[in-house]
């Protein structure tokens, strides 16, 4: 027979009461020693903590570093006529220099943003802002092309910073709020190339061309330096990585994944589409032949028309937390293709011209949240996953660039809009052919 919990509960109870009476009876043999009592003094003081910033002041300082460097990478591009004038040469003999910070930040991104997977964020951040404001400064010092063009190359292989906080934004939004947040980042993005071609432009006038190198490493290395100060420590385990190996790495990832492939393959395709357009929109407004026979100066306000992404960005992100992204890349395609006919009448008819930029970058821009949002969490290497992505949108930028300036001569404008859709084409059916394949 087994006893029953109530009877060895009693039979518990009596014993250990009997043992606490033995235990606490008084002892006349013993002198009873007192028991010091611990006081709030007394209790060890905690140990310190670096306090992890707020998600609003983490997100603005991000924006704005995303914006100041972003700007580095398109310094050149309105400043060429002063500094052809100051070294006493062509224009045409410094517009390579333009091309070469394009090159910079490509080398960059295959260097260095893989490293965000591996490396303390906080460090490469400081340490890339300080070689891009030293490199900066350092080019408006130079007296040729040749030494402006090898400052500019290392400046822009070390302003790939937005690179690294990217992936590092998406890491810590919530995921009913990590469109809205990449949103904020890439609004950075846009507002920085559309300053450094604008203001660059006003200030290169009023001061030249040197002061504002000068001042663009003097805020490059103030936001480095601050973004440093307020980025959380690494959560993750830290260790050390070869960045060839991480370049090695990018191909097999890539093929491994076709959430990654899709997203390449659409941005590749909108971001060919508006660089064919964008980029050789110059040589259509200043032809002296044309129907427009614009002066410089009046060509580049049509930058302006680059605000139209800094406003779309953060409503992209909001769209996507609602609604998801595929149906924003969706959304961003057909904004593309409304804009094709519209550039294509722009030919002849300025305000088609106007209404094709708003509704590009409009497309453009919220392509490129959406797909950068899904490269992000398509792997589980954001860093490594964002470099393959942004690099693929950038080679096709480059070789549908490179593809519009011959067209535009051997066909007009109507050889640069045709090179623009095929593009697009080539983008959506991409990848729609590999989410076939998932």
């Amino acid at each position: 027979m087994t006893a029953t919990p109530s009877s060895s509960g009693a039979s518990a109870t009596s014993d250990a009461s009997a043992a606490v009476s033995r235990s606490t009876a008084p002892n006349p043999s013993v002198t009873p020693t007192p028991i010091p009592t611990a006081t709030p003094a007394a209790a060890p003081a905690p140990a310190p903590h670096r306090a992890a910033p707020r998600t609003g002041l983490l997100l603005t300082v991000i924006s704005v570093c995303t914006a100041i460097t972003a700007a580095n990478i398109y310094l050149a591009t309105p400043l060429l006529g002063l500094i052809a004038d100051d070294f006493g040469v062509p224009t045409s003999s410094v517009g390579w220099v333009a091309s070469v910070a394009q090159l910079g930040y490509a080398v960059g991104l295959l260097l260095f943003a893989p490293l965000g997977d591996t490396a303390d964020r906080r460090r490469l951040v400081w340490v890339l802002s300080a070689v891009a404001a030293v490199a900066v400064a350092a080019a408006g010092f130079m007296q040729g092309a040749p030494a402006l063009a090898a400052a500019v190359l290392v400046a822009c292989a070390a302003t790939v910073v937005p690179q690294l906080l990217v992936p590092l934004v998406a890491e810590r939004a919530p995921a009913e709020r990590r469109g809205r947040h990449v949103g904020a980042v890439v609004t950075g993005l846009f507002a920085g190339s559309v300053a450094a071609r604008v203001l660059g432009g006003l200030a290169g006038q009023a001061y030249g061309w040197r002061p504002v190198f000068f001042g663009a490493a003097v805020l490059t290395l103030a936001i480095g330096v601050l973004t440093a100060a307020v980025l959380p420590p690494e959560t993750r385990p830290v260790r050390p990585s070869h960045p060839l190996k991480a370049i090695a790495g990018l191909p097999g990832m890539v093929a491994s994944s076709p959430a990654l492939r899709a997203a390449c393959l659409r941005q590749a395709g909108l971001f060919g589409t508006w660089s064919a357009l964008w980029t050789t929109l110059v040589l259509l407004l200043t032809d002296e032949d044309g129907a427009y026979a614009m002066s410089t100066a009046t060509a580049g306000l049509f930058g302006l028309f680059g605000l139209a992404s800094a406003v779309a960005s953060p409503a992209a992100g909001a769209l996507i937390d609602r609604f998801g992204a595929h149906r924003v890349v969706a959304a961003g395609y057909t904004a593309a293709a409304v804009s094709l006919p519209l550039f294509w009448l722009g030919g002849h008819r300025l305000w088609a011209l106007c209404a094709g930029a708003v509704v590009l970058h409009l497309g453009f821009t919220a392509g490129q949240v959406a797909n950068q949002t899904l490269a992000l969490g398509a792997t589980r290497t954001p860093s490594a996953a964002n470099t393959a992505y942004v690099v693929c949108s950038f080679a096709s930028g480059a070789l549908t660039s490179a593809l519009a300036g011959p067209a535009f001569g051997q066909w007009g404008w109507n050889g640069v809009c045709a090179i623009a859709a095929l593009c697009a084409v080539i983008g959506w059916l991409g990848g729609a052919l590999v989410a076939r394949e998932r």
